[in-house]
């Protein structure tokens, strides 16, 4: 889904039509509709759980995720799917942004379920993973980037607007990724609980950050970054 010239077999085209059929063949490949990605982080959740189905979403971790969602459904826009993480607190933050939005459709992926993404350089001393994470999730997170961020398909006549309910990793690394800035400075980007994050994505394959993090639709005092 990038670049439309990739998308054809030149050995196939017709010698006889030469560059006619080419050209008719790119603007069939050309997409003409803009994609808007809503990147939202989970809520707060309990910090304390050993396993996954531990760490449920906190109080306050619910009051966020419906301001969230009240703050999705105030833009006014015909949000085309929601995509989220398998694991507990993306999926509870899921479930209650969704009442907002009646009638979008939910799909749930292990591919945005959170995880360390690439080596962060510079090293931080606080967040030292075990080199082999990397290369566990590092190749499952560059998927979900190359499958979810992509300019619109061709077929596709209007804009779209599409939630992924995620984590602050991969939320971080796939913003660096889709602007094209050395993915290693991922960590250096600073995301609250509930927060919204937009990209735009043209046809001809330009990325726009709109917004990064935003959370001002909260009250200072429900305000967290765990």
């Amino acid at each position: 889904r990038r670049e439309p010239l990739a998308l054809i077999n030149l050995k196939k085209k017709n010698e006889e039509t030469g560059e006619e059929e080419l050209a008719s063949r790119l603007d069939h490949c050309k997409a003409k509709a803009t994609r808007h990605i809503f990147l939202i982080r989970h809520s707060q959740y309990n910090l304390d759980g050993r396993a996954d189905k531990d760490r449920t979403l906190t109080p306050l971790g619910r009051e966020q995720a419906e301001l969230t969602g009240h703050r999705l459904a105030s833009l006014g826009l015909k949000f085309d799917q929601i995509i989220h993480s398998s694991m507990t607190r993306a999926t509870e933050t899921t479930e209650i942004i969704s009442k907002h939005l009646p009638g979008v459709k939910k799909t749930s992926t292990d591919l945005l379920r959170e995880g360390a993404p690439i080596e962060p350089d510079p090293p931080v001393s606080h967040w030292k993973p075990e080199a082999v994470q990397y290369y566990e999730d590092g190749a499952r997170i560059e998927a979900a980037f190359r499958n979810f961020i992509h300019r619109a398909d061709a077929k596709q006549e209007e804009d779209s607007y599409e939630i992924f309910v995620c984590h602050a990793n991969v939320i971080r690394y796939i913003v660096c990724r889709a602007l094209q800035f050395p993915p290693e400075g991922w960590l250096r980007l600073s995301l609250n609980n509930g927060s919204i994050t937009h990209l735009v994505i043209r046809p001809n394959g330009r990325v726009a950050l709109r917004t990064l993090g935003d959370t001002g639709f909260m009250p200072p005092d429900k305000i967290t970054r765990t």
